[in-house]
């Protein structure tokens, strides 16, 4: 099986309804599709990867002296003198910084903040336009995802970004990438490396490849739409393997819903929603310290209004 790959300008030509119901599978059945001619200018996709690689090249000793490093290091050498170790469960192998409209960013190199706000200006009217096709397929009015999102317009979704690389690590058998996890919020949109693998996503019980293709832009859907969706959409398990050889470069986008918008199921009247009603920001609460558990729990702690 391979992660479904849809052409993504045939959504305004005469195959229009077969792209559609690619894009229904990829929701449905995957949580995960890939877009190629999405519209985003390939020469703006490569300014990206040259300013985010060299951003990584001026954090790359901070990396070799931070925890992850050290950890597996003292692990190794604990090997060495004979001693039973096992597998780090509790970091991953990832130098990672964040991205979005109000915190600092990396002033060198100098390209790097022009060129972001660009690539950010042209992923957000994507992951608007991947929504509006989403809320078709749903049945659901044009725009009612980004409503829900944005309390019908009362507040701005946030949108950031996480630049992430995955340094070549000597020992993967002893520490993850990125440990499984669904993503909490709506839309995701990754550009992730075109050479080296190692993402995977979780489907009927076997851990599939994310393959490499160039220039394409990785589409997953998080819990939010899982909920909005009322299950027929479901958010994927994801992780991301270290790799021996190669530094992998990922650049995820994430469109979620403002901290108070209230999320609930999209659904008819008379029919049963599968999931609460409950403000954003609290679930964000629940996610952040069990980010890495079972998804279903943090729907049931967020069910019940908070007390005062």
């Amino acid at each position: 099986m391979v992660v479904p790959v849809i052409d993504f300008s045939k959504l305004d030509g005469a195959e229009r309804a077969e792209t559609m119901a690619q894009i229904a599978d990829g929701c449905e059945n995957w949580g995960f599709f890939q877009l190629v001619n999405h519209g985003i200018p390939l020469e703006l996709l490569d300014r990206v990867k040259k300013v985010c690689s060299e951003s990584y090249r001026l954090r790359e000793a901070a990396f070799r002296s931070s925890e992850p490093v050290q950890t597996l290091e003292r692990l190794v050498e604990a090997e060495r003198r004979g001693e039973a170790v096992a597998p780090v469960d509790d970091m991953d192998w990832e130098d990672i910084f964040y991205l979005h409209d109000d915190n600092q960013w990396p002033s060198d190199p100098p390209a790097f903040k022009e060129t972001m706000r660009e690539y950010r200006a042209e992923l957000k009217k994507l992951a608007e336009r991947v929504m509006e096709a989403m809320d078709e397929n749903l049945g659901l009015d044009k725009g009612r995802m980004k409503a829900a999102f944005t309390g019908d317009g009362l507040h701005a979704p946030f949108f950031g970004t996480k630049v992430s690389h995955y340094p070549p690590c000597p020992r993967p058998d002893l520490i993850t990438g990125l440990r499984a996890h669904t993503d909490a919020g709506g839309v995701i949109l990754l550009f992730q490396d075109d050479k080296v693998g190692g993402l995977e996503v979780l489907k009927d019980g076997e851990w599939l490849d994310v393959q490499p293709l160039p220039d394409a832009i990785v589409v997953n859907t998080g819990d939010q739409v899982e909920v909005l969706s009322n299950g027929r959409y479901r958010s994927a398990w994801h992780r991301v393997l270290p790799m021996r050889n190669g530094n992998r470069r990922s650049i995820a986008s994430f469109y979620n819903p403002a901290f108070e918008a209230a999320i609930s199921p999209a659904v008819g009247e008379g029919a049963a929603a599968a999931y609460p009603d409950y403000v954003f920001g609290d679930y964000m609460d629940v996610y952040n310290k069990q980010k890495f558990d079972a998804k279903e729990p943090r729907f049931e702690a967020v069910k019940a209004p908070k007390s005062a």
